[in-house]
């Protein structure tokens, strides 16, 4: 059962420090520039048809070698790769995924980002002092491989889930809540952007936002509707929806914050003791109205 938690001052300071770490994160206008155009429409149950109110890509522009230049990015788009697309094909992890993985964390655990995120989870007896540790408790909660479809073998981790996506039976899209993701499969016109998702008109999204519901297709199916940071780096999720799994024992947590000037939730569902999903749900920013 969910149950919808409003972040403490203790846990929202940390959050907000968390963001304010995030020297990684690209400058909208400078290293990318989004489009948000149209607001989406409603998506039938079960339907792959979405009203295209976007005719112009969400991505004009990403600085790439900005973005290859920074080692966590670079260690993540190595990553992206290495998942099959559909649940229920088991998932196999060569030597060299598993030192692809090994490198993606060594590289985020070295940031402030995460060192930040490990002192907390320290403090609040979530996690051991020990580094090793620290990234071991990392690996089994992002990289660990599960059963998402039981016809098969090992077909998931929270990692491939949330930023890479993958599609159930062939029929919808889940996961895939990852800007560098949604960018190059943008790019190689695998993703058609369709608009973006808000309750009303005071909602409408700008160019300078770090977080947008967006609505889009991903090779041939039907996204309704999916939450996203966009220029944030891999560190600063990894460490916010760590600390909001590791918060909570509940199959779904759902916590409200105000971070910097969005109030989210940030939504995280568990897979026994790995992420099942972990997406941000804009509520409102503080440049509209709130």
């Amino acid at each position: 059962m969910a149950r919808r938690q409003v972040a403490n001052q203790e846990l929202s300071e940390v959050l907000n420090e968390l963001w304010r770490l995030d020297v990684n994160r690209l400058k909208p206008g400078t290293d990318y520039i989004i489009a948000p155009q149209g607001r989406a429409g409603y998506v039938a149950q079960g339907s792959n048809y979405a009203k295209d109110r976007a005719h112009a890509p969400l991505f004009i522009y990403v600085d790439e070698d900005k973005l290859r230049s920074i080692k966590t990015y670079a260690y993540f788009i190595n990553l992206l790769d290495n998942y099959e697309m559909s649940t229920g094909v088991s998932e196999s992890v060569t030597h060299e995924e598993l030192q692809e993985n090994r490198k993606f964390l060594d590289a985020i655990l070295d940031t402030d980002v995460m060192k930040c995120a490990h002192q907390y989870l320290v403090k609040k007896r979530q996690s051991s002092p020990d580094v090793m540790s620290f990234k071991k408790q990392l690996y089994n909660i992002w990289f660990r491989l599960y059963h998402r479809d039981r016809r098969g073998g090992a077909d998931s981790c929270g990692f491939e889930h949330v930023f890479v996506g993958e599609t159930k039976q062939g029929q919808e899209i889940t996961g895939l809540h990852n800007w560098v993701q949604f960018y190059l499969q943008e790019k190689h016109g695998h993703i058609d952007y369709k608009g973006y998702k808000a309750r009303d008109n005071k909602d409408t999204p700008d160019e300078d936002d770090h977080v947008l519901n967006l609505q889009f297709s991903w090779k041939g199916l039907v996204k309704p509707v999916g939450g996203s940071f966009i220029g944030v780096s891999p560190e600063l999720e990894v460490a916010m929806f760590t600390i909001v799994f590791l918060q909570s024992g509940d199959k779904t947590s759902t916590l409200e914050v105000k971070v910097d000037e969005y109030v989210l939730e940030l939504v995280v569902h568990r897979h026994g003791r790995s992420i099942g999903s972990s997406y941000p749900k804009l509520l409102s920013s503080n440049h509209r109205d709130l």
